[in-house]
């Protein structure tokens, strides 16, 4: 026990989000964090200085957000400072917790004494008990922390409103406290409820702005992590700190509904490396939307991937496969509607067993009734469509939770994603020839760039070419992109099936 803890009460800020945004239990927790991280890569960036990441729900974001934490795993940070906005109690300044510790399902996280001695050195920084009791927007970037790291303290920081100049200020005074063992944690989503080819673009202008860490273009950017990202923009451009864009994605990629979605960035902040600006992030940094497949993974000859799209072209399911994971969705869903416990199902089966994308979809007198998916393959697809099948049922935002009395009239349907498969073309038109519309998900990979479109997209854009280009341009990529000789062009199925087709 240290002296400082020796001479204050221990005053503990319980979880407002465990069990709705993540998982409530240390187990499902863990479990969920180590598939987000088993999915990304820790990149050769240097000294990782600060970073930014998401805050919706983990089903959502947690994908992206991880991407961001991955780069500071095992590393030795002592302190971490928290920039987070307010979304329930609107005030002027900044404020830090009057607690001594933060609580999650993977256990307390003590604040630093450097939260109080801020007060003392700033009249922008307060104490404003409402402006963290129900925030999430602090608490939901801990877990990610606690998995990275060891034997760190925190301090929360709820920004409010800010000039320009208090902006400046609250940047000085967090530079005097920086030192080798501080990082930094910015969260934000982005743009919010737009259609998804306007929330892309306007996404894209905004992550331009801040990899090129263009404060005056920024400032232009729907995030409702403002303040935070604005002054770590300020810190970055004063220690002349590096940028990297490690994702971006929006909640249109996980549900499939592009009606509305909300934007989510992994970017970094380092040194030793140049300073990245616009031209490199349209040209080569995104191996960063959607579902993005190097070549290594489905072609090759002494790849065992390349031999089981030669024996299976689409890992097509039999009619036993999937009646399982149809059954498995339907108790699930039973299950944990009526006794809120979670279904712990085994299955020896090797295609089953294997690491897919999947979406569990839910209709009611033929109306849509929850949808909820994973493009990425973060786990077995048994467990996906289980996770997947509470999700739908219970956690899509669009609609109130299924209710017992509800489940009789509900038809379920799982969609599974297909291996990827390299389309093999000597010329623009021949890509063309290949595709077919409406049943084709396309993946481009171009000089380490990728994006996808799901065969649904087809319906928005049927022409060939011009859903390449959209396409390239979802990657921030010229649009003609898929017409250059080095690009490569991977086309899956989504294999749909429901219950009613069962009866």
């Amino acid at each position: 026990m240290t002296i400082n803890e020796t001479s204050e009460e221990k005053h503990v800020r319980k979880s407002v989000i465990a069990g709705s945004w993540y998982p409530g239990s240390k187990e499902e927790l863990s479990k969920m964090l180590d598939g987000f991280f088993g999915n990304t890569e820790k990149e050769d960036l240097g000294d990782i200085k600060a970073l930014i990441a998401p805050h919706a729900g983990y089903i959502y974001s947690g994908q992206v957000a991880a991407f961001s934490f991955k780069q500071i795993e095992g590393k030795d940070y002592s302190k971490i400072i928290i920039l987070a906005p307010t979304h329930h109690h609107a005030f002027n300044g900044a404020s830090v917790p009057n607690y001594t510790y933060y609580e999650t399902p993977l256990g307390e996280v003590k604040i630093s004494p450097l939260a109080k001695e801020l007060m003392k050195e700033s009249k922008l920084i307060s104490s404003i008990p409402a402006a963290h009791s129900k925030e999430h927007s602090a608490e939901i970037e801990l877990p990610f922390l606690q998995k990275a790291l060891k034997n760190f303290e925190i301090v929360p920081i709820i920004i409010g409103s800010m000039s320009r100049e208090e902006m400046d200020e609250l940047s000085d005074l967090i530079i005097r406290h920086l030192d080798e063992k501080t990082l930094i944690v910015a969260s934000t989503d982005l743009s919010h409820y737009h259609p998804y080819d306007d929330a892309i673009a306007m996404d894209t202008s905004c992550v331009n702005s801040i990899i090129a860490l263009d404060i005056g273009k920024a400032e232009r950017c729907e995030m409702c992590g403002y303040f935070p990202v604005l002054i770590t923009m300020r810190i970055a451009k004063k220690l002349n700190w590096s940028t990297r864009l490690l994702k971006y994605a929006n909640s249109g990629d996980v549900t499939g509904d592009r009606s509305g979605v909300v934007g989510y960035t992994a970017i970094v902040f380092h040194t030793t490396f140049r300073k990245v600006d616009v031209t490199d992030f349209q040209s080569d940094t995104l191996k960063t939307r959607g579902l993005v497949c190097h070549q290594n993974e489905v072609v090759g000859s002494n790849d065992p991937t390349d031999r089981l799209i030669k024996e299976n072209p689409h890992n097509e399911l039999n009619e036993e496969q999937k009646k399982y994971l149809l059954k498995l969705a339907r108790d699930t869903i039973e299950l944990y509607v009526k006794e809120g416990k979670k279904l712990e199902p085994e299955t020896n089966d090797p295609e089953l067993r294997k690491n897919r994308g999947v979406f569990v979809t839910l209709e009611k007198n033929g109306q849509l009734r929850g949808c909820i998916g994973h493009i990425q393959p973060i786990q077995p697809l048994y467990l996906n469509v289980r996770d997947n099948a509470i999700n739908a049922a219970v956690h899509d935002p669009r609609f109130r939770p299924v209710k017992i009395d509800e489940l009789a009239k509900i038809d379920i349907e799982v969609s599974v994603l297909t291996t990827p498969e390299l389309i093999k073309a000597n010329s623009p038109e021949e890509y063309l020839e290949k595709i077919q519309p409406g049943i084709d998900g396309i993946i481009i990979d171009y000089k380490g760039s990728g994006a996808t479109y799901l065969p649904q997209v087809w319906e928005m854009i049927p022409d060939k070419g011009e859903f390449l280009s959209h396409l390239c341009e979802k990657a921030f990529l010229p649009g003609d992109c898929w017409k250059e000789k080095e690009i490569k062009i991977y086309r899956y199925r989504v294999v749909a099936f429901k219950e009613s087709e069962f009866e």
